[in-house]
């Protein structure tokens, strides 16, 4: 039996659809910029060779790196009221899982994977400086922490920028499995929709075009950074030429 496409239906549902644009863009906004916070940290960590917590850096980012997301987003979804329970009953606390809205865990799972792959990401741009720039900065009586803030960061992240470009496009593709925690995003309201009115088809063509739309904008944003990131770079290397 022939099927048709009903692009009617597909196109009626468009609003309905775009209003989990921005549940999707908060959780890749929020994730990027903790994840670039935390990320950045766990990578000084490891270049640093701190005790204790480059050992911890390891493992945390073997394990993240090395478990699916949607494992680690059911983890913190039924772990939390575990760990409330385990704290109200050895601490007397009055923790109650159930007030916590589910954005959170989607947020938190998110930040926690994203900021592994930063980690790597920073860490291999400063590896990237010349480590000639860090005896330069020492030699006009500059701190570490100086020497990093001023010279060896933004040349590093100049270096990252692609690379984290990349990645938050692929965090906004990512927050589809927040669905699976039971937070209402694009797919969700999608899947959704489908069930109701079994035009699953339909409504996953919708889905994917919003998508990719986002995404496009978002490269097109990213290239033109990119391109004064390069002219930023170029003007670095005139100055420690000179």
């Amino acid at each position: 039996m022939a099927t048709t496409i009903d692009f009617k239906f597909a196109l009626e549902q468009v609003p309905e659809v775009l209003k989990g644009v921005p549940v999707t863009l908060t959780i890749a906004i929020v994730a990027m910029v903790l994840g670039l916070v935390f990320g950045l940290l766990i990578a000084l960590c490891r270049i640093y060779k701190v005790p204790v917590l480059n050992q911890l850096s390891i493992v945390y980012i073997s394990f993240i790196r090395g478990t699916p997301l949607v494992v680690q987003l059911y983890v913190f979804f039924y772990g939390v009221p575990v760990l409330f329970d385990f704290l109200n009953h050895h601490f007397g606390l009055n923790l109650n899982a159930d007030e916590v809205p589910t954005m959170i865990y989607a947020l938190i799972a998110y930040t926690i994977n994203t900021a592994a792959y930063e980690a790597e990401i920073f860490r291999a741009s400063i590896n990237a400086v010349n480590a000639g720039q860090m005896e330069a900065a020492y030699s006009v009586g500059m701190t570490t922490a100086q020497g990093l803030y001023r010279i060896v960061l933004p040349q590093a992240f100049v270096v990252a920028f692609p690379n984290l470009g990349n990645t938050f496009i692929g965090l906004i593709k990512a927050t589809s499995l927040a669905f699976a925690v039971k937070v209402v995003e694009i797919l969700a309201i999608t899947r959704i929709i489908a069930n109701n009115g079994y035009k699953f088809l339909e409504m996953y063509l919708v889905a994917s075009i919003i998508y990719w739309i986002i995404c496009w904008v978002c490269e097109v944003i990213f290239a033109k950074l990119e391109k004064k990131m390069s002219r930023y770079e170029k003007q670095m290397d005139l100055k420690t030429t000179a």
